[in-house]
């Protein structure tokens, strides 16, 4: 086993490499791909490469300002700014837990997305940024593995972040119990929601430099502040959800907060711990439990002056350093998976995962393990209403296993022969999901379970009305001259060749993160 997981460590290490390592050219191209633009799963005839790049040649030579409409709603002259126009960005909204805890997805307008990448990747801001996050990284107690990484085989950038993340955190935290008696588990209260924008200036130019260049529209930090504050109705609290730049730049922020915490703990002569963060979320290990609580007490007062806090109902610290490096649902499910025996004992086991560990990754393995076992059957001797009464059951408290799931039912309703029938549960499905609130999500998957049965249903999600009406817009471009607002206006998002291709049965590369299954890799 441990030959194995060696290799497979290896393997990742040579799949990959964080975007640090890329030069100003090739990080300005990681950017610009589809992928990193927009980071959440929606179905694959969205298509973002080709307004991306239009834009993008557009702006060679030119600023985005030269490009704001010089004529306002009023007729008055002067140019327009996008901070003063709503709905820049087009925001939809992804229930949590199917009930009232949401979280906001949004497509950055993509003039502003290139104009931000191309101020941030311009060779000078890229080396300043570079260097930046390496100072960030200069405590070695501190260990960060959230920057973004680019793969260098066939697999997506996504699935070798999450490979990254296994072998980066749950392994090393493993190892780390050789060293450590206890860990503190603790993460940020609606990180992107809270990031102050302001404080992206402090994190890349120091917050002594930062304020003394308030007014310089040169400087990097105000750019990207700028930039910000222009997609959000000049708004200064929060930063867009849903791209891989907006999680570099989120990182910008936690390296600062690193560096910032890393301070204080030399100043309080602390040298017995270990740090790893990913993202907000940070393990803290030590030897002394006190010790491990007072860098959290360090890490809140830190946090505190970039507006940000600690989830109080996520702190806690453990002396099993072992059994909480792995996730509860990956031990509950490890020790449970060999259980089923029929495929309605199988769903029903997987039900059984959700309603303990709800919206976990091993739900979601388990969902495209199970979605294996059935692809390939012509038919299935179980009730096949019941199975999808569990898996909808199932779907209904875990929205992030939305597109795995619309993938099976896609299956099971194949199996169906009467087209009334389908119908009729459609519609159950439809309305069992109207008693939640923030669906658009769902309603983008549920189209595509249904675009091949029926094209013209209707769903009241603006992206969904844009696979039938490509003149609906989704993003707010009255800002923009009348050649830039036409080439985004007019630039397809959705592949009509691949809704005329693709099956009514859900292909599992169209849902699918990882080519091969990492856990089986390293068993």
């Amino acid at each position: 086993m441990s030959n194995k997981c060696g290799i497979f460590a290896n393997r990742i290490k040579e799949a990959m490499r964080r975007i640090l390592e890329l030069s100003h050219t090739e990080a300005r191209a990681f950017f610009l791909k589809g992928e990193s633009y927009c980071s959440f799963d929606l179905p694959k005839y969205f298509i973002f490469t080709d307004v991306l790049e239009k834009v993008s040649q557009y702006l060679v030579g030119k600023t985005l300002p030269s490009c704001y409409n010089s004529v306002g709603a009023n007729g008055q002259t002067g140019a327009n700014r996008p901070y003063n126009f709503e709905n820049v960005n087009y925001k939809f909204l992804n229930n949590k837990d199917g009930k009232y805890a949401w979280r906001p997805f949004q497509l950055i307008h993509p003039a502003l997305y290139v104009s931000l990448v191309d101020n941030i990747t311009k060779k000078d801001n890229w080396n300043l940024l570079v260097a930046r996050f390496s100072q960030f990284a200069t405590n070695h107690n501190i260990r960060c593995y959230s920057i973004p990484l680019e793969s260098q085989d066939d697999q997506s950038d996504k699935a070798t972040i999450v490979d990254n993340w296994w072998q980066s955190i749950e392994q090393q935290s493993i190892e780390l119990a050789l060293s450590y008696e206890y860990v503190l588990h603790t993460d940020i209260s609606d990180c992107y929601g809270s990031i102050y924008t302001h404080s992206i200036s402090w994190a890349i130019h120091t917050k002594t430099v930062s304020k003394a260049k308030k007014n310089d529209k040169q400087i990097i930090g105000n750019v990207i502040d700028k930039h910000l504050q222009d997609m959000a109705y000049g708004q200064t609290n929060g930063i867009p959800q849903g791209s891989v730049l907006m999680d570099f730049i989120a990182e910008m922020v936690l390296g600062y907060a690193d560096l910032e915490l890393s301070n204080r703990i030399i100043q309080e002569n602390i040298q017995d711990y270990q740090i790893i963060r990913y993202r907000d979320d940070y393990r803290i290990y030590s030897n002394n439990p006190q010790t491990a609580e007072y860098i959290a007490k360090l890490l809140t007062e830190v946090l505190i002056h970039l507006g940000m806090r600690l989830n109080v109902q996520k702190t806690l610290v453990s002396n099993n350093i072992i059994r909480d490096s792995i996730k509860p649902d990956k031990l509950y499910w490890i020790s449970s998976k060999q259980g089923a025996r029929s495929i309605q004992e199988h769903l029903l086991l997987i039900h059984e995962l959700s309603e303990n560990y709800p919206n976990s990754g091993s739900l979601n393995k388990a969902l495209n393990k199970f979605f294996d076992r059935i692809k390939g059957l012509a038919e299935i001797k179980q009730d096949i209403k019941v199975l999808i009464s569990i898996l909808v059951d199932i779907m209904y408290k875990n929205p992030r296993v939305y597109p795995i799931s619309f993938a099976i039912l896609s299956k099971l309703f194949s199996l169906l022969n009467d087209p009334a029938e389908i119908n009729c549960l459609l519609q159950l499905i439809c309305n069992r999901f109207e008693k939640i609130p923030n669906t658009g999500h769902l309603k983008i998957w549920f189209q595509r379970l249904t675009i091949k049965i029926d094209r013209a249903k209707l769903y009241d999600e603006d992206l969904c009305k844009k696979v039938n009406t490509p003149n609906i817009q989704i993003w707010n471009s009255d800002w923009l001259s009348n050649t830039l607002k036409t080439i985004i206006e007019s630039t397809p998002i959705i592949d009509e060749q691949i809704i005329q291709d693709i099956n009514v049965v859900i292909d599992k590369e169209e849902v699918q993160l990882f080519k091969v299954d990492y856990d089986e890799e390293g068993e």
